[in-house]
């Protein structure tokens, strides 16, 4: 039975998610469709609420992570902890919530040989930022500090870390060149927001995962590779999570990773200047 699925989000345009579970779904041997829809916070509700037995399901990206999270019937541990969904799976009437970024996230940090982190400092304060304190939990962190840009605003992450059971500290994003020091440094922020802080990469230490995947290199990114750091880029976490969603949303396991991988790295080539 063909079914149809789509990335909600605002703005949408620049949306990766098409193609990578297209590509799954062309492994798998699917006849599923998959789009990009924009919708924002105040359209999400009745959106939800027109899914019919046609849909298999959704993934969400921002500014809904968090705004889904009341409107869906049942939702993972995971979701309970971050505050933050990113995966929807319409079942038998229901609409059922799951953060993969999570999966996502620790994947790419375990692939480039992060097994433990002593201390990180994370840069935002959004929901990708509380997907960063679950994992950082998981991977032994006991501790982090969060620069964000508007402190007024960060009370949604610090009640994720107290659900999550980490310490949080919460500094305002001019003093931000005093943590990224830190044994890992995440910038959990959107294209271009972390750009000021490039000059201001410390000359030895950190581990940066940086969620941008495009453009890449982000210049935060450029410079720490410029220091001598490890980098991780966005695109590993954005396959991984994907991978996960369709393993959900069809119960196929394991999902293709080769080739949806190799389907996002020629969608990033067309679209690189030069390329």
């Amino acid at each position: 039975m063909t079914k149809q699925l789509a990335v909600l989000g605002s703005p949408i345009g620049q949306a990766l998610s098409p193609v990578l579970h297209r590509a799954a779904y062309q492994a798998l041997g699917l006849d599923w469709s998959y789009r990009a829809i924009d919708r924002t916070p105040d359209q999400l509700a009745t959106f939800l609420t027109s899914l019919d037995d046609s849909w298999a399901g959704l993934s969400l990206t921002m500014p809904l992570k968090r705004a889904a999270v009341p409107l869906l019937d049942e939702v993972s541990q995971t979701v309970t902890a971050t505050g933050t969904a990113n995966t929807v799976t319409v079942r038998g009437g229901r609409l059922l919530g799951e953060n993969t970024d999570v999966d996502g996230m620790l994947r790419a940090l375990l692939d480039a040989g992060i097994t433990r982190v002593e201390s990180a400092c994370v840069l935002g304060a959004g929901a990708t930022a509380a997907t960063a304190l679950a994992v950082l939990h998981t991977l032994g962190c006991r501790q982090v500090t969060a620069v964000a840009r508007n402190p007024a605003r960060a009370g949604e992450l610090a009640h994720a870390a107290e659900r999550i059971g980490i310490a949080l500290r919460i500094q305002p994003w001019h003093q931000a060149a005093r943590h990224l020091h830190a044994g890992l440094v995440v910038s959990a922020l959107p294209p271009g927001a972390a750009d000021p802080l490039a000059p201001q990469w410390p000359a030895a230490g950190s581990t940066l995962l940086d969620v941008v995947y495009q453009p890449w290199p982000t210049p935060l990114a450029q410079a720490a590779r410029r220091a001598g750091a490890a980098v991780i880029g966005g695109l590993p976490m954005l396959v991984h999570q994907a991978a996960r969603q369709v393993e959900i949303q069809t119960g196929r396991t394991p999902a293709p990773l080769a080739a949806m991988r190799k389907a996002a790295e020629g969608a990033l080539d067309d679209v690189t200047p030069g390329a």
